[in-house]
């Protein structure tokens, strides 16, 4: 019978009553009293020389309080990037100057020139068109491998060249695994693209500054993942704000999906501004704004060999890669195309060689940086299209190939420098064959003969690295920061609780499943648990969420706090019940004595923790109160199988998806029906990388996709019903509550499983197309068949 209470119940999302009821309190929802508006002049062209900015006219016009340029903020900090790679060389990457405001160049469609701020927003935008601007246009540089040829435009003149980094891992298995392929039974080679995305949460970002001049203090309320970063980011690098002086708040936040976690230059300029002029500032993007400033995903492109012996195992990988960086390195754009990235191609197969090629370039584009999956869906994306490509060349079945080579002991070291601590990919493999109803899929596709249309199925294995950890390994790497997190657990007098945590909720459900965590260590009822996140003047020091972190990480930290507190609880009880702390068990919200009918309720010991007159003083502190530290050992490393079915209309190219199946290993589960949600999620973003989405450039640098009129979103009509399944679980070994992370499987696994179902229908109506690249139009589809 399913639970009601605690773990592995499906408790319904209790943050979802004020969100259906408009009672979400949003970063847009919050007005100060005395508050101005900015607008930002926006660079109309991707690459420039700045002559001059005229202000006089802007700054004369109604409502304008200030017009502030680049020439205000020379002494202000950049904008920091969060991870410094080393390249195979062994040097530094390169890493220039991210002002607030431009003030030598601008550098893509996008970037901020000047800053109205106003009595109101409208005041702003129109003293803004007053703004003259005099600058040279220059050549933009727009194509990564353009960009990396010698002699090409400089986005930026400090700089030897184009190339941040060219990174290879692991550099001492090159050599082998160049002749590993040079020996190979067979290889087969894929050339692919992995296509550039906008994140496009529901809400756009929101900034707002807030001065207090009596105690020179400054908050911040900001759409952030990780207040605490942007806190430490913004202030200790980008505006030399101590961290005791500054505050920062995210509140209700509707989405992040990776586009929310780094500190943005219009987050510095508002809490600037607030304290030059006294007043509070506010900034709401508009959606256009977003296109154009948000940091966008993706955009790599790559080319991988797959060697294998002639009994088709896997024998080497190689693959070599151009990463977009866009204009500027982002909070942790260095990251993402190397050790989130690099570190996964070795999928869930035993390969035993591995080498990984980077190449990242700056172009004059928006920065590029992490978004759901970061690296880890470029990985399986490469991984399980040239694994699919080699089946077909190989004439054998693609789940065989598959299956053949899986890891199948556990712990695992691959290659490339991580270690499955477990795992089980046949089971999830059989979970699917089940789940989709492989057995029945010629009968279908029999059917969809008839109909005139052409039927393809496409499979994908995938794993995933997630909890990023630990903090002195990823320290070695190049991480600028710490990869644990904090909880308190601050128990009240009468027996509820506050929880109060480093990692932030902008969908993923955290008060509904941390209270559940609670509630089975206790014995409460969910109802007596609150959790605090988002503002760093009343929650420990954490990291965030991201990377499907939260659970494995912060809720770890949250655990190790709570045991904290029933051990403390437990010597209360003790005295109360004149035993050995020893013998206290604690059960169902009672503490007994082993062996004996005599209890105390859990509210009774909290009340006496509070209020001590029955116990000495001496041996046990008043109050119930506990922080923990949590920082993990390891990666979690989720992993499953996806299978979708397409018809595909052979007239127009039209693809629909018929069926779509997950199997899933996340370990221990909290909440079923929050994990079901998760996984809906990202199939659904998978999907629109697969078919729909793209963020696409003009030779000029001219953003081409710059509103939902050309950038197309996955609507309800272009996604199936889902079988999803996470039955299959192997809890992790490394974290109190054996959970493995959820959050970003579904964009993982699903962008490979459509287009090699795509790939497998042209095939059955005798069109021998081997890749199509992301998004598989119908204009893209039908060329590929009529070529």
């Amino acid at each position: 019978m399913p639970k009601d209470n605690g773990i592995g119940a499906s408790s319904k999302r209790r943050e979802d009553v004020r969100f259906l009821t408009g009672d979400g309190q949003y970063t847009d929802d919050i007005n100060i009293h005395g508050q101005l508006y900015v607008h930002f002049l926006r660079s109309d062209v991707a690459h420039a020389k700045i002559n001059a900015v005229n202000t006089e006219a802007a700054a004369a016009m109604p409502g304008v309080q200030r017009i502030f340029t680049g020439a205000d903020f020379e002494a202000v900090g950049s904008i920091p990037c969060g991870w410094q790679v080393t390249d195979r060389h062994g040097e530094p990457m390169q890493e220039p100057r991210h002002a607030v405001l431009a003030h030598d160049k601008v550098r893509h469609v996008g970037d901020p020139i000047a800053a109205v701020v106003a009595d109101t927003y409208a005041q702003a935008r129109d003293a803004a068109e007053a703004i003259e601007l005099d600058l040279t246009d220059l050549p933009a540089v727009i194509d990564m491998k353009e960009a990396a040829k010698e002699g090409s435009t400089k986005v930026h003149d400090d700089l030897t060249s184009n190339l941040c980094y060219d990174w290879g891992f692991v550099e001492e298995n090159r050599d082998a695994v160049d002749a590993a392929i040079k020996e190979a039974a067979h290889v087969t080679t894929l050339e692919l693209v992995n296509n550039r995305l906008v994140a496009n949460p529901m809400e756009p970002r929101v900034a707002v500054g807030d001065y207090d001049k009596s105690k020179d203090e400054h908050t911040l309320y900001t759409t952030s993942q990780n207040p605490h970063v942007i806190r430490l980011l913004m202030g200790a690098f980008v505006l030399g704000i101590p961290e005791h002086k500054l505050r920062v708040i995210a509140p209700d936040v509707g989405g992040g999906f990776g586009t929310k976690i780094f500190h943005y230059a219009e987050e510095a300029f508002c809490t600037f501004a607030a304290k030059e002029l006294k007043r509070p500032v506010k900034w709401t993007a508009s959606r256009s704004e977003a296109f154009m400033s948000d940091a966008q995903g993706r955009d790599h492109v790559t080319k991988i060999e797959l060697a294998l012996d002639a009994d088709n195992n896997f024998t080497a990988i190689r693959t070599e890669t151009y990463a977009n960086m866009g204009a500027y390195l982002s909070t942790f754009a260095s990251s993402v195309p190397t050790w989130l990235h690099g570190t996964l191609m070795a999928g869930n197969y035993k390969t035993p060689l591995i080498y990984v090629n980077v190449k990242a370039m700056f172009t004059n584009t928006v920065p590029v940086d992490a978004y759901r999956g970061a690296g880890r869906p470029e990985a399986t994306f490469q991984l399980e299209r040239v694994i699919d490509k080699a089946a077909r060349e190989l004439g054998v079945d693609p789940i065989a190939l598959r299956r053949q080579n899986y890891v199948t002991e556990f712990p695992y070291a691959t290659p490339v420098a991580v270690e499955y601590d477990t795992g089980d990919y046949h089971a999830t493999m059989d979970k699917l064959e089940e789940i989709a109803d492989l057995k029945g899929f010629d009968a279908r596709r029999k059917e969809s003969e008839a109909k005139g249309k052409l039927r393809g199925l496409g499979i994908n294995s995938y794993i995933e690295a997630c909890g990023i950890a630990p903090s002195n390994l990823v320290g070695q790497l190049g991480a600028r920061a710490g990869l644990y997190d904090a909880a308190t657990v601050r128990v009240n007098a009468t027996g509820s609780i506050s929880v109060m945590v480093g990692a932030h909720s902008h969908g993923q459900g955290h008060e509904t499943t941390f209270p559940q965590v609670i509630a089975e260590m206790i014995g409460i009822p969910e109802e007596q648990i609150d959790i605090v996140h988002g503002d760093t003047g009343r929650i420990p020091f954490g990291m965030g969420t991201y990377g499907s972190r939260s659970l494995a990480v912060c809720g770890s930290a949250m655990v190790r706090a709570a045991e904290k507190v029933i051990a403390k609880s437990k010597k209360i009880a003790a005295h109360l019940l004149e035993a050995s702390a020893d013998d206290i068990e604690l059960k169902d919200g009672k503490f007994s004595v082993a062996g004996t009918d005599k209890e105390v309720e859990w509210g009774a010991v909290t009340l006496a923790a509070y209020v001590p007159h029955n116990y000495p003083l001496e041996d046990i502190e008043p109050g119930l109160e506990e922080t923990a530290f949590y920082d993990p050992a390891n990666f979690t490393y989720p992993a499953g199988a996806y299978a979708c079915e397409v018809e595909v209309d052979p007239d127009t190219g039209k693809v629909t998806i018929e069926r779509f199946s997950a199997a899933d290993d996340f370990g221990n589960v909290i909440n079923p029906m929050i994990v079901d949600g998760q996984v809906h999620g990202g199939i659904a973003q998978g999907i629109g990388q697969a078919l729909l989405e793209n963020c696409s450039y003009d030779d000029t640098g001219q953003l081409l996709s710059a509103s939902y009129m050309d950038y197309a979103m996955p609507r309800a009509d272009d996604v199936p019903f889902y079988a999803v399944d996470h039955s299959c679980q192997t809890p992790c070994t490394h974290n109190p509550l054996g959970v493995k992370g959820c959050g970003e499987a579904g964009a993982i696994g699903s962008p490979p499983s459509v287009v090699n179902a795509v790939i497998d229908a042209l095939h059955s109506g005798g069109h021998k197309v081997a890749h199509i690249d992301m998004p598989l139009t119908p204009g893209r589809v039908w060329s590929a068949m009529n070529s």
